[in-house]
């Protein structure tokens, strides 16, 4: 008989499913990349359905009233569900190369260690100890403004969001939306549907591009468009604690 899968398990093999030398590649290219399907559809009900218990999350954000758009989110609590605890661990040692390569482009430090509750120690050392997970819930005439989510000095460059809904059968519009301000030139945008269960990574803050000096930092904000119909709501795994 075989060994049982582990729930850790589970998860590695999903995250490793990914063809990482082609997302490394197009973060490289563009700032952002898919992943594939790290949930199922019926995993991602049961997440979805978490917004509407309010005592799972420690706060809530009219996105309105603070002038981000139109829409609502929801910061989780701890403790998590194990899909957003498991996924980021898995998730971690794979972004984590990248990030160093990033910053060491860019003459930065590179002050991640090896494991993700390594990184959240040193995060909650310095005052970062508020929970990032983040669960967004967009209706029809919603939308998200560019931003950068940072939180606190402590911060890692790459973030991963999973589309709950379907576009084309849930939602109409609500494309993730890159925006790159290049060293001395225009700024470039990009938009991506993300399928039902499947992330997206994308830059934090800002990456390495190639400059005649050798390499710059580009900005690159994030956000979403409006939703036309139905409803998006997606889940946002930030690899920070906040201050």
């Amino acid at each position: 008989m075989s060994a049982a899968v582990t729930p850790a398990a589970r998860w590695e093999e999903r995250v490793a499913g990914a063809d990482w030398a082609r997302v490394g590649a197009e973060l490289d290219e563009f700032g952002g990349a898919l992943l594939p399907r790290l949930l199922t559809d019926s995993e991602t009900g049961l997440i979805a359905d978490l917004y509407a218990r309010p005592e799972l999350f420690r706060s809530t954000v009219d996105m309105n009233r603070h002038r981000f758009g139109s829409g609502e989110y929801r910061y989780f609590a701890r403790p998590y569900p194990e899909a957003v605890v498991e996924l980021k661990k898995a998730l971690y040692p794979r972004l984590l190369p990248i990030a160093r390569d990033w910053w060491a482009r860019l003459g930065r430090a590179t002050p991640w260690p090896e494991t993700l509750d390594e990184w959240l120690d040193m995060c909650h050392a310095a005052g970062q100890t508020r929970s990032t997970a983040i669960l967004l819930s967009y209706q029809q005439g919603d939308w998200n403004a560019l931003h950068r989510d940072l939180y606190g000095e402590l911060v890692f460059p790459l973030q991963v969001v999973i589309g709950l809904d379907q576009p084309g059968t849930d939602h109409t519009g609500g494309e993730f939306l890159l925006v790159e301000q290049r060293p001395r030139a225009q700024s470039r945008g990009s938009a991506t549907l993300i399928p039902r269960g499947h992330g997206f990574v994308f830059t934090t803050r800002d990456r390495p591009v190639k400059s005649a000096r050798g390499w710059s930092a580009s900005p690159v904000r994030h956000g979403v468009s409006t939703v036309r119909s139905g409803r998006r709501r997606t889940l946002g795994l930030v690899f920070h604690d906040a201050a």
